[in-house]
């Protein structure tokens, strides 16, 4: 599995434990307002649990011009990669009733 993928994988797994539901599988177009019914609250939490997970900083500036999934796998495999001794990702496990 590529580190793309895994990253999708958690972000998939944050998502749910945030939102408390489950999602389908997330596709790079998807636009994380209109397709996953984010809003900026849940945005903001979202981004509060990728910073937890992956133990980073997404700075305002980088979020910008975050609209779709694949932005934020971008943001997010740009600073693991200029984080090279941060945690590496690895898919979550799913919690029951979220699969």
């Amino acid at each position: 599995m590529s580190t793309r993928e895994q990253l999708r994988a958690t972000l998939l797994n944050l998502l749910e434990e945030e939102m408390g539901e489950p999602y389908p599988l997330l596709t790079d177009d998807q636009d994380l307002r209109e397709s996953l019914n984010l809003d900026s609250v849940d945005v903001v939490g979202l981004v509060m649990r990728i910073e937890r997970e992956f133990r980073v900083r997404l700075a305002t500036e980088e979020l910008a011009a975050v609209k779709r999934v694949g932005d934020l796998l971008d943001v997010m495999e740009a600073k693991l990669m200029a984080n090279p001794g941060g945690p590496a990702p690895s898919p979550p496990e799913r919690q029951p009733g979220l699969s």
